[in-house]
């Protein structure tokens, strides 16, 4: 059992920056690939960006990509999303998960999820 906590979102003018953590509890977090996915009323759940399980191998989603970046570490277990040049169109609720072994991009393929927290960006 995997349970994570989300949090760093608030209210920010476009062009700023937000980081979001995620810590996770247990002691296998190494072995999980992370993900960032994000919600906005009336849309679907959206692949933001993942991380393998080493932190080694990233991949963003088009719409994020040179703006944010996920990382993670280990021995912290915490996963991290900085954003930077934040545009309206990335208000969301943004969620971590977490999938046992290989990361991927579709968001039923995850095995546990944080509550959410809400980010928000002003025009």
């Amino acid at each position: 059992q995997v349970q994570l906590v989300e949090s760093g979102g608030g209210l920010v003018q476009a062009g700023g920056s937000l980081r979001l953590s995620c810590a996770a509890s247990g002691r296998t977090f190494s072995t999980y690939a992370m993900g960032w996915f994000r919600q906005a009323p009336g849309k679907e759940r959206e692949f933001v960006a993942r991380i393998s399980r080493s932190g080694g191998i990233t991949y963003s989603s088009d719409s994020v990509k040179g703006r944010f970046t996920i990382s993670r570490d280990n021995a912290k277990n915490t996963v991290y999303l900085q954003m930077n040049s934040l545009k309206p169109e990335d208000t969301a609720v943004y969620y971590c998960a977490a999938r046992y072994g290989l990361g991927s991009s579709i968001f039923t393929e995850y095995d546990y999820w944080g509550q959410g927290t809400q980010v928000t960006v002003s025009s």
